[in-house]
């Protein structure tokens, strides 16, 4: 299996790099710088792309290129940047600045819909092409949240989903959208799951719970998928 990675240098995109993969398999990471360390499993091929979504018709074109000749089964797009003051209690829809809003709709909606369109039809060529799309429950009805360009862009993804499965359906193509809650992003998965959980008292999600569903979709068979998957925070009482 040959898993491609999108915002993979750090937080669940770092986890998802390390935790993915089994041996034979080849998972590759794109961001816009490699990483100084990763823990990858043994037998497990690593490749990198350094490329920044930000410009999206440039990076589109790296890392098409690059899966040119080695294709690949399963795209998982993970990078969604925020707002500044997101989710802190002072945020202000009037106090964003324009080009950093800009900035997100290019790497959170622009360069998912330009890198899918160019890599669906290697992805296409698999026996089980799958999409993942890092949500969130910002994106879904009656979040509660007021961050008006992050939650746009991650209700983006989820039409971004229906239109792609009702499109090729007919070409076993699954689209599993990730509506994630708060996430603890400060504990890795070398980090026992057990200290991970703990961390913020119920609040945050464990990375490691997220890499175990996810490792989950990639093992389930042509014949089925997982359309949605939301996931918050046991604590968190929007939900």
């Amino acid at each position: 299996m040959r898993v491609l990675v999108v915002g993979a240098s750090k937080g669940l995109g770092k986890a998802f790099m390390e935790g993915l993969g089994k041996p034979g398999d080849t998972v590759i990471g794109v961001s816009r710088a490699k990483p100084a360390a990763m823990n990858i499993g043994k037998g497990i091929e690593t490749r990198w792309i350094e490329a920044d979504l930000g410009q999206p018709v440039t990076a589109v074109e790296t890392i098409a290129r690059a899966l040119a000749d080695g294709g690949v089964d399963t795209l998982i797009y993970n990078l969604g940047l925020w707002e500044a003051e997101a989710f802190e209690a002072h945020y202000s829809f009037l106090v964003d600045r324009d080009a950093q809003l800009q900035r997100m709709v290019d790497c959170n909606i622009t360069a998912t819909i330009l890198l899918i369109k160019r890599l669906l039809p290697l992805l296409l060529e698999s026996e089980k092409p799958r999409i993942i799309l890092t949500g969130s429950t910002s994106g879904l009805p009656q979040s509660g949240r007021p961050e008006v360009t992050f939650a746009a862009s991650k209700f983006a993804l989820r039409g971004i989903a229906e239109a792609l499965r009702e499109g090729y359906r007919g070409q076993g193509l699954g689209v599993t959208c990730l509506n994630l809650g708060y996430l603890n992003t400060e504990d890795g998965l070398e980090v026992p799951l057990a200290e991970a959980a703990v961390r913020g008292e119920g609040g945050l999600i464990p990375l490691h719970d997220v890499v175990l569903m996810v490792r989950t979709l990639l093992e389930l068979s042509a014949a089925s998928y997982v359309r949605e998957l939301t996931l918050p925070a046991i604590a968190d009482e929007r939900f």
